[in-house]
């Protein structure tokens, strides 16, 4: 089986690619009954079973095509262990996705509003990997009113929220680089926590870029992958590049070596080239829906059980940049979303007050990245009690995406 990849996102910068587009198509096995039919929330659904059948993991969709507009998809895994994430591509490109699929967990969805053209559902580790999806019919013309006005102007300010942040990365790898040429591995550990956050805050937003003349599915081209693999999900023809690779050196090792600086060095660039790929970016209100409700899957997925920092254990300033990065996205949402469900709105805010006091509890300004040290005893003892208060946030923020992109 391929190595699992790490991430182009929910279409955050393909808006433009989302009207006409059509893609290649390399095979995952499809249910089909036909179209799906608008519901009376004005989005099609589309539902996406994982399963194994005793001989090969499958991937099935319950409609091959639907019209035009809002359209959202639902990805259940009911059996299937090497299945871990489900795509929506374009182009080579991924419009949205859903990663960390493990059996039996709750399904997970994302919204996306597509244009007339073919599109492509790709599974990777199933038996046949991808299926043709067909959107049919153009897309409705955009709409206007108080609501529309509010959510574009939220999506347009949120993309300043982005610019900062890349800004920010760029300066923190500059620093971070700037201590492992010095030599001095403390620097250059404390330089590695204040770096981190800005990638964590936005990589919803930006894991979606590959360096021009490659293609999606080559993790040598693609910058999340050069910029963020873990440990955990090595391709091995690629090797390790990136944040985590800098991160073993200076914490399983403990040394700065040649290695590590041609590392910083490569990480420096890798960003900056991200930093140009990422510039005009437009958004669309359901992609910061998408984005918000995938960082905090991030969190669960990853940052809870300790498998991003594995090397330093400083999960927690991880945790806590995605969840500040997804309060960000539905913060600039917030006035059309308050017009839209007002006690949606108001649930979701008061479940992000509850985990942010909860974090607050773990607050050390003497620790790298602000937070206490996240070892495998504070996972014992707090995992689960930190687990329910993201679920608990999780679950109303993962409806918001549809309500955005059917408003009126």
């Amino acid at each position: 089986m391929q190595p699992s990849r790490r991430r182009l996102n929910a279409g955050l910068a393909t808006a433009a690619a989302l009207v006409g587009a059509t893609l290649m198509l390399s095979g995952c096995a499809a249910d089909s009954t036909g179209a799906s039919k608008p519901s009376s929330s004005g989005a099609s659904h589309v539902k996406i079973t994982l399963t194994n059948d005793g001989s090969a993991d499958t991937c099935a969709l319950d409609h091959t095509s639907a019209p035009a507009g809002p359209i959202t998809f639902t990805v259940d895994n009911k059996s299937a262990t090497g299945i871990t994430e489900v795509e929506l591509q374009s182009d080579q490109r991924i419009l949205g996705e859903k990663e960390n699929l493990a059996p039996g967990l709750a399904p997970v969805s994302f919204t996306l509003t597509l244009g007339g053209g073919k599109y492509t559902v790709y599974c990777p580790g199933a038996d046949k990997e991808n299926v043709a999806f067909t959107v049919t019919g153009k897309a409705a013309a955009a709409k206007t009113g108080s609501v529309q006005t509010l959510l574009k102007q939220g999506s347009k300010d949120y993309a300043g929220y982005v610019d900062d942040q890349i800004a920010g990365m760029v300066q923190g790898v500059a620093a971070l680089k700037s201590a492992i040429d010095s030599g001095d591995v403390a620097a250059a550990q404390k330089a590695y926590g204040q770096a981190r956050p800005f990638y964590e805050r936005i990589e919803s937003d930006v894991d979606g870029f590959v360096l021009p003349g490659t293609k999606a599915n080559d993790n040598a081209g693609n910058l999340d992958y050069l910029i963020d693999m873990r440990a955990s999900n090595l391709d091995e023809k690629v090797g390790w590049h990136g944040f985590h690779a800098i991160e073993r050196d200076l914490w399983q090792g403990g040394a700065i070596t040649d290695d590590t600086k041609q590392l910083a060095a490569e990480l420096q660039t890798n960003v900056g080239k991200l930093a140009d790929l990422a510039k005009g970016l437009d958004y669309k209100p359901e992609d910061l829906a998408n984005g918000a409700a995938g960082l905090l899957e991030e969190v669960q997925s990853e940052k809870i059980k300790g498998e991003e920092e594995a090397f330093s254990d400083i999960d927690l300033v991880d945790f806590a940049a995605n969840v500040e990065g997804s309060q960000q996205a539905f913060e600039y949402l917030k006035p059309g979303l308050t017009k839209i469900d007002p006690a949606l709105t108001k649930q979701i805010s008061a479940q992000f007050d509850k985990v942010n006091a909860l974090l607050d509890t773990y607050r050390d300004p003497s620790a790298i990245g602000g937070y206490t040290t996240y070892t495998p005893q504070l996972r014992a003892s707090d995992a689960s009690t930190l687990s329910r208060a993201v679920q608990a946030l999780q679950d109303p923020l993962s409806r918001l995406a549809e309500k955005v992109a059917t408003a009126q």
